[in-house]
């Protein structure tokens, strides 16, 4: 098996794992090992820091540092230079909104493990192009919802997905029901008031609570 093809499958076994992928907007470095620690007590371990603010990768390392049994990797990966970040960082994997030429090019060149982003199927295309097999479809409900991924796996069988945009504890197992869908990624179970409010314990409990539901379906 080769080396991409061992990171893809990989990948795919860290997102089965968890169902849930918790999408971590950071604003302030202090909360970063509170909330990191709270969604782990909660039954979720696999987290994406996103690079959607100045702190970001500094509360990537924090909980890379302090709580080492959360799995970390690194989302809102816009070009090569963030995936670059990314790798340094020592994320577990990475994870894009969408892709160009160029950021598949140099993922395809990494070796970290890698779901780019898709929404249409000349996007799936490209990314079967460069070797990769597993997409976070986003945004998943604004971009047609179940009906458009069932569509989009008539031509595209072997692709897996992570479907991100729109979900949340009320549609997240309907989502997790498809065949093609190893996991979820959205923000709701670290919502923004509950990160400024450190609110730890209602985190803890929203993650227990939506991973029971999950695996008793």
């Amino acid at each position: 098996m080769s080396a991409a093809k061992n990171r893809e499958e990989a990948l795919a076994a860290m997102f089965s794992s968890t169902c849930v992928i918790p999408v971590l907007t950071i604003d302030r470095v202090e909360d970063a090992v509170p909330l990191a620690r709270a969604l782990v007590a909660g039954g979720v371990r696999v987290l994406e820091v996103t690079l959607r603010t100045p702190v970001a990768a500094e509360a990537a390392k924090a909980i890379m540092a302090e709580v080492p049994e959360a799995i970390i990797g690194i989302g809102t990966i816009l070009n090569p230079d963030d995936l670059a970040r990314a790798e340094k960082l020592g994320a577990r994997f990475g994870i894009s909104p969408g892709a160009t030429p160029d950021l598949l090019k140099a993922a395809a060149g990494s070796n970290l493990p890698f779901a780019p982003g898709i929404a249409t199927a000349s996007e799936l295309m490209m990314m079967l192009a460069h070797g990769f097999k597993l997409a976070k479809f986003f945004p998943a409900e604004q971009s047609g919802g179940i009906k458009a991924l069932r569509a989009l796996a008539g031509p595209f069988p072997q692709v897996r997905f992570c479907p991100t945009g729109g979900i949340g504890e009320a549609n997240a197992g309907t989502w997790l029901g498809e065949p093609n869908v190893v996991a979820v990624g959205g923000s709701w179970l670290s919502p923004t008031s509950d990160i400024r409010s450190g609110n730890w314990t209602g985190i803890t409990a929203m993650c227990q609570r939506t991973m029971k539901m999950l695996q008793s379906r």
